[in-house]
């Protein structure tokens, strides 16, 4: 049994009339209100622009409004009218803007000019594109070894200019590729690989049309994909059953008005989305899911008994699957005293998820890094994959496994051969193709790069998007490893915190962004290509005159560090980096399913990559797909927490006001948080015990086992509705926190969602 947390205020439902006010007050806030209104309406449409924000899918036949609140922000963020000048950095120092905010650094606005950083003045200055080109490359040349450099990827990057990317590395001689996924869903992808044979989901999002029940675990639509919620909402309405598992009770989950259904909006109404919610403990998702396999093996048994037929799919058991005898025993052999204290969920409430899962003909399991960010991650979405072949819920209409991806294209980087230990038919063809040696020693993923560089090891990062700094766990460790090497390079459309980390030599590149038009040498308009979670794959066109006439795409700034690198006696980098088309032509030749790349993705809705697990092809050793036989963990970080007294465990979460470590504003309305960041999330019941109150003030002491103080200072105790024993906060301030050399077993992933913590009550608080 668990203790309940006590009733807090109910909430208004996501969306609805909050969601327009907000998408109006930051389209006027980018002092460009109406070009950002007509940008949207081409947001996810066949001839416009990938919105820069989520990966979810897009309709086959979409409305005139693909789009969501978080959508308008990230594309009224990238469209303002604010500038970051080379005057702007003659004023502040580096040093200054480090003490700056997340939010108040990239709201000075889009990069303008290529800038250097100038030690002896301690600020970045304006440099020509040629000049840049040409020390980076003479850098990267001095090495001692290629295996010196980190060539980092933010999901933003599309798949032009991340094929160009892994080429450029791989001719330059290393497979060093720290990737944003390894952060994320980097368990997803092993656990899938091993499960079913391809590291992707199984799912359309026709699928969800037709779905029966929907098992939604460890993730939060309505901030992170907002246009999710439209399809459970219209699930939902049809009568299926969407199945909540979530510590904290989240407003988008519960119930949800869409601003564009005019209807709901005139009389006020909103949908339900959870028929049922459950809030297991922090890391208790395993054990849930184990003790659901448990009731049905045992109910399947009394069915078997009375001589009535089986409740799994034998004929797909038999047929597809390896493994269940082995994994029936272990889940037979778990105390249930064991499942219900590591999940943190009753029998009763673990009765009815499978009360859910047995009533349905189509089930859908969809997840985030809420399962994905602990140390027991793959064995997490393996136990998923098993209660699902149970009832031959993959490779069919409304049913299947569908990990959903954070980034507008974390899945497509991955696709195109952003990957530090890549296939070997893939490492094959590339070399094929481009007449190159690709190294095969695996290289560094996001964990080993940041050993690396903390050990001297590394001393070159290139980094094309994203915030490295701001992204990885332990953040003091991970600024100061950056300044300790030779070489920094940041391609990016606006200044943040990560870039005030600088190398000896460091370069801060400005690069077009999604919405902006990007023409050719010839004055041909560009596209360039995303994935999105359920692999399809469509192009993208800007809209928007760019920010400033000095900008590169990506792909011509990779082409331009690689022409000075490896030379371009092998590999014709310039013709490549004026036509798009030319990349797509070669990646086809080296990636099955992008044959006529160039003609497919031009049709509306671009096409879908094959995915063998949907037509039950199992690309495992066996041929079949895999049941994993993992024990629970002996412990998880909630059950050691209670071992210490005022110790407890902390998960990281975005704001409503942010998208990955990019800070939109500094509300979370949906959590009732205003004009501020710096708050941690506590049951009552605990505050009471720690002898504290509501709104007192903190500080926040990670683990220094290993010698290093963790400290984030000063966060408000807010009360909230979250099992006892776990407390949250917000990303990237609570990062200081999260330890660096601690990750998911098999997948190298940050325990981002399952960090120990303490409180220090500050005085006069």
């Amino acid at each position: 049994m668990t203790d309940a947390a006590p009733a807090l205020k109910k909430s208004k439902a996501a969306g609805g009339w909050g969601a327009l006010r907000s998408c109006g007050k930051h389209l006027l806030a980018s002092g460009s209100a109406l070009a950002g209104a007509k940008a949207m309406l081409k947001a996810n449409q066949p001839d416009g622009f990938d919105c820069p924000g989520c990966a979810w899918g897009d309709p086959e036949h979409g409305s005139s409004f693909e789009f969501c609140e978080n959508g308008v922000k990230a594309v009224a963020w990238e469209s303002t009218e604010r500038r970051a000048t080379p005057a702007f950095f003659a004023r502040h120092t580096v040093s200054e803007l480090r003490g700056w905010s997340d939010y108040d650094l990239e709201n000075v606005g889009r990069l303008t000019h290529p800038m250097r950083y100038d030690a002896a003045t301690d600020r970045y200055v304006a440099v020509d594109w040629a000049d840049a080109f040409a020390e980076i490359g003479a850098e990267l040349r001095k090495l001692n070894s290629p295996n010196e450099a980190e060539f980092y990827t933010s999901g933003r990057a599309s798949n032009e200019a991340a094929f160009l990317y892994q080429l450029f590395a791989r001719s330059f001689g290393t497979n060093n590729f720290p990737d944003c996924s390894n952060m994320c869903h980097e368990a997803s992808g092993v656990g899938l690989i091993a499960s079913i044979g391809i590291g992707k989901g199984t799912v359309l999002l026709e699928d969800f049309h037709h779905a029966d029940a929907i098992f939604v675990i460890g993730q939060n639509p309505a901030t992170n994909h907002p246009r999710m919620l439209g399809d459970l909402r219209k699930a939902s309405m049809r009568g299926a059953r969407v199945a909540v598992l979530n510590p904290i009770r989240e407003r988008g989950l519960e119930k949800f008005a869409d601003p564009q259904d005019k209807i709901e909006m005139l009389r006020g109404g909103a949908t339900s989305i959870a028929t049922h919610y459950f809030q297991p403990k922090l890391g208790g998702d395993m054990a849930a899911i184990r003790g659901v396999a448990k009731i049905v093996f045992a109910r399947d048994d009394l069915e078997k008994a009375a001589g009535r037929p089986s409740l799994l799919d034998e004929e797909f058991i038999a047929r597809h699957t390896h493994g269940i005898e082995t994994w029936r025993a272990e889940v037979i052999a778990t105390p249930w005293g064991h499942i219900e204290d590591q999940s943190g969920l009753t029998y009763d409430e673990i009765e009815t998820l499978a009360d859910v899962y047995l009533g349905a003909e189509r089930v859908i399991a969809t997840w985030a890094m809420g399962v994905t960010q602990h140390k027991h991650s793959v064995a997490t979405v393996r136990e998923i994959a098993n209660l699902l072949f149970l009832r031959g819920h993959v490779g069919r209409e409304g049913a299947g496994l569908c990990p959903v991806r954070g980034h507008s294209n974390v899945q497509g980087d991955r696709t195109v051969g952003i990957n530090e230990n890549a296939p070997g038919w893939f490492l094959d063809n590339l070399d094929k193709e481009f007449g190159i040696a690709s190294p095969r020693t695996p290289g560094h993923n996001v964990l080993h790069a940041i050993h690396a560089m903390v050990e001297g090891r590394s001393k070159a990062f290139i980094g094309l998007g994203g915030n490295f700094a701001r992204a990885t766990p332990d953040t003091p460790v991970v600024e100061a490893a950056l300044r300790a090497c030779r070489l920094t390079v940041q391609i990016a459309t606006k200044p943040n915190l990560g870039h005030m980390a600088v190398g000896e030599v460091a370069y801060l590149l400005p690069c077009l962004g999604r919405t902006e038009i990007e023409r050719n040498s010839k004055g041909k308009v560009q596209i360039v290509t995303v994935e999105d979670s359920m692999s399809m794959v469509h192009g993208s066109g800007g809209i928007n005159k760019p920010a400033s006439p000095h900008l590169k795409s990506e792909v011509a700034i990779i082409a331009g560090m690689a022409a000075e690198a490896v030379g371009s006696q092998v590999i014709d980098w310039a013709a490549m980096a004026d036509d798009n088309d030319l990349i797509r032509d070669r990646l086809s030749r080296v990636i099955p399913g992008f044959e006529d790349y160039n003609v497919r993705v031009r049709k509306p809705r671009g096409f879908w990559l094959r995915n063998s697990a949907t037509e039950r092809e199992w690309r495992t050793p066996s041929g079949r797909a895999e049941f994993s036989a993992a024990p629970l963990p002996v412990e998880v970080e909630h059950q050691s927490a209670r071992k210490t007294e005022g110790q407890f465990v902390l998960q990281t979460f975005r704001s409503h006001d942010q998208y990955n470590t990019t800070v939109y504003g500094l509300d979370d309305r949906y959590r009732g948080v205003y004009g501020e960041r710096r708050v941690v999330f506590i049951n009552p019941q605990d505050i009471a015990a720690m002898g504290a109150e509501p709104n007192a003030r903190v500080d926040v002491l990670g683990s220094s086992e290993d010698g290093r103080a963790r400290v984030a200072e000063d966060f408000r105790i807010v009360a909230y509705d979250i099992p006892r024993g776990c407390v949250a906060g917000y990303y990237p301030e609570l990062n200081a926190v999260v330890p660096f050399n601690k990750a998911g077993e098999g997948s190298d992933t940050p325990l981002s969602k399952s960090t120990l913590v303490t409180f220090r009550q500050r005085s006069g608080a």
